[in-house]
């Protein structure tokens, strides 16, 4: 789940884990009283009543609640400003990284079998089920680590999205009554999202799946992904998926193109756009995968797709097109399918993401511990960036760009 909230800054004030007083926040120039710890103390107390109205019985509450504070880090995150926006190439550059995908072919193989019987049970391509694990959790390495009791409970006593926290709290406590998961295993993003492929807790209710029959819908289990993907196919399945059919193919567009037909709200069959000119990027006909749209993410200098329906079913999943590119392009990678044929109009002197893991690579080699190369230019590279430029006696740019790639190769061997 992703969220962006503005003109928000948190000020918080705290002295161990009890807040000595009310904490704020600026909204609009204006100071407003945030919460506080005793405050929601009386909020858990007074939502055990409705909690117990709603079928959740008084031992499932206690035992979930036991020790559950105020999750200040959850204020902070719901309420953060976005820093900056990315560029739809630098957010495929990551989603679908060399790394990435090979972490990605290597999770196929380690778990084919499981991924074989997920993909003709539910009629999902094994490969997408992967790339959204992929995407979610890093194939289960970054699951998250707050307490989704907790983390919910915040949401719904802090007001700013008091319906949604209360919906999902009330569901994730069915699903501790249940017997799925222990209160204190439940644990997962800040926003109430859990396990491997992050379902919130109505997704999870409506699609989870105990594919391992242990009588258990197990999506947390660190050793075994087999509940998470499985039900991760079934979501997909409930929401349309079509077996052996793509997310879309990369086309070229014919000269004297209208572009007031690259909309998702188009959709013409394949020999229509046939008719049109529309070709692929090998130049043949449209496959026929039923309709499908023109698709411009970067506008008319960047790639173009024809989209089909099952681009429409990830979007279920994350309802953002960069989502569902990255879903749908990281799986056709795993299967071991190349790059985009046309160039994203990445502008002067950027760089592409060789050269991104180029520029890493080359600082490492010169002494800049950046770990192993991502190809996401963050603070920690930029900040190698400056410093090598200063040993160089240059003034510190702290840009990774074709001009710094060329000097780095020259100096560093």
């Amino acid at each position: 789940m992703r969220l962006i909230n503005t003109g928000l800054a948190v000020i918080l004030t705290l002295c161990g884990t009890q807040a000595v007083q009310a904490n704020t926040f600026q909204k609009n120039g204006e100071i407003i009283v945030a919460q506080t710890q005793s405050g929601f103390q009386r909020w858990v107390k007074n939502f055990r009543s409705v909690a117990l109205a709603n079928g959740i019985s008084a031992r499932t509450y206690d035992r979930a609640f036991k020790g559950v504070k105020l999750n200040m880090r959850v204020v902070q995150l719901d309420r953060k400003q976005a820093e900056f926006s990315r560029q739809i190439w630098d957010y495929l550059d990551t989603a679908t990284s060399p790394k990435r995908v090979k972490n990605g072919q290597a999770m196929l193989a380690k778990h084919k079998r499981t991924l074989n019987a997920i993909e003709k049970k539910y009629g999902v391509d094994k490969e997408v089920v992967l790339a959204v694990w992929g995407l979610e959790s890093s194939y289960g390495k970054n699951m998250g680590d707050i307490n989704i009791i907790e983390a919910l409970a915040t949401l719904a006593y802090d007001g700013r999205r008091e319906k949604f926290g209360k919906q999902q709290l009330l569901e994730a406590l069915r699903i501790i009554q249940s017997g799925d998961i222990a209160p204190n295993r439940m644990m997962g993003s800040w926003a109430g999202a859990m396990g491997h492929t992050q379902f919130i807790p109505t997704s999870y209710q409506a699609s989870a799946q105990d594919f391992t029959g242990d009588g258990k819908r197990n999506i947390w289990d660190p050793n075994d992904p087999s509940d998470a993907l499985a039900s991760t196919a079934n979501y997909l399945k409930k929401a349309g998926w079509t077996l052996n059919q793509p997310w879309g193919v990369e086309v070229k567009l014919p000269k004297g193109f209208y572009y007031g037909n690259a909309s998702l709200e188009v959709k013409a069959t394949p020999a229509r756009w046939t008719e049109l000119g529309v070709r692929t990027v090998q130049g043949k006909r449209i496959p026929n995968h039923g309709k499908g749209s023109v698709f411009l993410p970067a506008g008319s200098d960047g790639p173009a797709f024809i989209v089909f329906k099952n681009f429409k079913v990830i979007k279920r999943y994350n309802n953002a097109n960069s989502y569902a590119m990255a879903v749908g392009h990281l799986a056709d990678r795993i299967k071991g399918g190349g790059n985009f044929v046309k160039e994203w109009p990445r502008g002067p002197g950027a760089l592409k993401l060789d050269e991104k893991l180029e520029v890493q690579e080359l600082l490492n080699r010169a002494g800049y511990d950046l770990g192993e190369p991502d190809g996401i230019i963050g603070p920690k590279t930029i900040d190698a960036v400056s410093a090598i430029q200063i040993s160089w006696g240059e003034q510190p740019k702290g840009k990774a760009d074709q001009d710094f790639l060329n000097t780095l190769r020259k100096k560093v061997r």
